[in-house]
């Protein structure tokens, strides 16, 4: 048993930050959650936000958006062009697939500094990929209603995981190049 320990030591090691990372980064969010009342930025601060700068992007695209809390769900409710089109929960925030994100660059890391500046620059690019991604996706909706299924359940969700993907992968690189010259 030691053996098999001595020669996954690597994985395992992955494995136990990855998972305590993660593990420590949703409990953060959970509480941030149920501290985050607010009647001014509803339902929580971030999901707030990103139904503003969706809005914007609309808006700046040439459609005629708004948005409004929703009566009855902790929700903001999207309209474009007069109709309204969806609702942005807070599952909608991407703050979920931020904590996936950097658990992962956590638990491949490479010096301090360098894993530090790709979690806040790969943060953003989710991020602003998110809002992109909702503002499109409510154009999308407008357009074409009878592809909403396809939309908001397969292309729009491969866009934000494709582009975490593409970030691990970019990733694993640069950290196993700077692993490579730290041991040369």
């Amino acid at each position: 048993m030691k053996e098999l320990f001595r020669k996954n030591k690597a994985v395992i090691k992955f494995l136990v930050l990855f998972i305590g990372c993660y593990l420590v980064l949703a409990g953060i969010y959970k509480f941030y959650l149920a501290s985050s009342t607010s009647e001014v930025y509803y339902p929580d601060y971030i999901t707030h936000l990103v139904s503003q700068q969706t809005e914007v992007v609309i808006n700046t695209i040439g459609y005629a958006s708004h948005i409004e809390p929703h009566p009855t769900e902790p929700s903001m409710k999207l309209y474009v062009e007069k109709s309204y089109l969806a609702r942005i929960v807070e599952g909608c925030n991407a703050v979920s697939v931020i904590i996936l994100f950097v658990s992962f660059v956590i638990a491949f890391h490479a010096d301090f500094k360098r894993t530090l500046l790709y979690i806040l620059a790969g943060s953003v690019i989710i991020y602003v990929m998110n809002v992109l991604r909702i503002a499109l996706l409510a154009i999308g909706l407008y357009k074409y209603p009878e592809k909403g299924e396809l939309l908001h359940g397969t292309v729009f969700p491969a866009i934000i995981y494709g582009s975490v993907f593409v970030l691990w992968i970019v990733w694993v690189k640069i950290a196993a190049n700077y692993k490579k010259a730290e041991h040369a």
